[in-house]
């Protein structure tokens, strides 16, 4: 994609094929609803982020429950500062320090092995996918609260539908933060697990946009 760190407009197919490169998880696990983000969702949440929004280009950003380092890389693709990705799993911690060391964005890129809660720090924007709360209820609860102690300025991707989008806001605002934009998209999950009886299941879902009030 040429140099890392430039600040143009970068062609979302250019990103899009390149997020392609980042390896997914090879040992997924279903109760921590560990589904990487396609990349042309990932593409198009980050161009928000970044050409919408301007919370990417020369900022810090934090990506929690990163996975195998979709959203952190492309964040530095896109003219990120840096970009700390933190997640539980150490084997997705693992593929993701090699994707960055693939796609050249080693240098701007710090990974953690842990839960989310032991990250401290200034950040700019946090981008997260975080779990859905199918397996374990609530579980993106947790995650917001996260988001809104470490950054001004959140992208976070839920579960679509009326409803859901109702007790969100509702608890975002709770919280002490303001949804400034819903942006409805699709995420086509593979089959993964035991339990998935088709061979790809579409998922409407929903990026909130959050400020921190």
């Amino acid at each position: 994609m040429g140099g890392v760190a430039q600040k143009r407009l970068v062609r979302r197919l250019e990103l899009e094929k390149a997020l392609h490169q980042v390896e997914p998880h090879t040992s997924p696990k279903a109760y921590l609803e560990q589904y990487t983000i396609p990349e042309d969702v990932a593409a198009e949440m980050l161009f928000v982020a970044a050409y919408i929004h301007d919370d990417i280009i020369e900022k810090i950003v934090a990506d929690l429950g990163c996975g195998t380092g979709r959203l952190a890389i492309g964040a530095v693709l896109l003219g990120a500062a840096e970009a700390v990705g933190v997640d539980v799993d150490k084997v997705a911690v693992r593929t993701a320090k090699k994707n960055a060391e693939r796609l050249g964005v080693k240098a701007k890129t710090s990974w953690m092995a842990s839960d989310i809660e032991v990250l401290n720090g200034m950040f700019r924007t946090v981008l997260q996918n975080p779990p859905f709360g199918v397996q374990r209820r609530s579980a993106d609860r947790k995650f917001l609260l996260k988001a809104l102690q470490l950054a001004p300025r959140v992208y976070s991707l839920h579960k679509g539908g009326e409803a859901n989008r109702i007790f969100i806001k509702r608890f975002i605002e709770g919280h002490g933060g303001k949804v400034t934009g819903i942006f409805p998209m699709k995420l086509n999950i593979p089959r993964l697990f035991k339990f998935h009886t088709k061979p790809k299941h579409e998922v409407k879902v929903d990026l909130y946009r959050i400020i921190r009030a």
